[in-house]
């Protein structure tokens, strides 16, 4: 199910419609997040791939990549393995998967991490940051986001 709405980044988000607690009318569930690289991904064309989604994890898709060879040899291999199992769409590319998120720039793949922690450990993109000029404290939406913008 797709929706569009104000308060979404981008206008899309997937969901799934959950029956309230009072018993009424349902309510929608988000299980993907649209996001924007700070730098993108860059495919053999050339062509740069910045605005993507990325599904909530499931406890599978975080139990299959420990059985992965690479996975066993190098458990840093981890976040690429599973950021390669969530992200639904980047770009126009037909299929995202490992070899893509290996093949990131770092500064991405880490904006990729901090963003999977956000929507699955925290269950919203927002982050507390603080003004390192004034220290006045604010909240930023990461979904849909650049680095450095607010």
């Amino acid at each position: 199910m797709r929706r569009e709405g104000p308060g979404v980044p981008g206008g899309a988000v997937a969901g799934a419609e959950t029956p309230s607690a009072s018993g009424g009318a349902r309510e929608t569930l988000r299980t993907e997040f649209e996001f924007e690289l700070p730098r993108g991904y860059v495919d053999e064309s050339g062509t740069v791939h910045r605005r993507g989604a990325m599904r909530l994890a499931t406890a599978r898709d975080e139990l299959l990549p420990l059985r992965d060879v690479r996975v066993r040899e190098n458990p840093a291999y981890l976040s690429v393995v599973l950021l390669g199992r969530v992200i639904t769409r980047l770009g126009t590319l037909g299929d995202v998967h490992d070899g893509t998120v290996e093949n990131m720039f770092a500064s991405d793949l880490a904006f990729l991490q901090d963003f999977y922690r956000q929507i699955n450990a925290e269950g919203h993109t927002r982050a507390a940051v603080a003004c390192p000029h004034c220290e006045q404290s604010f909240e930023v939406e990461l979904a849909g986001s650049r680095l450095g913008e607010s």
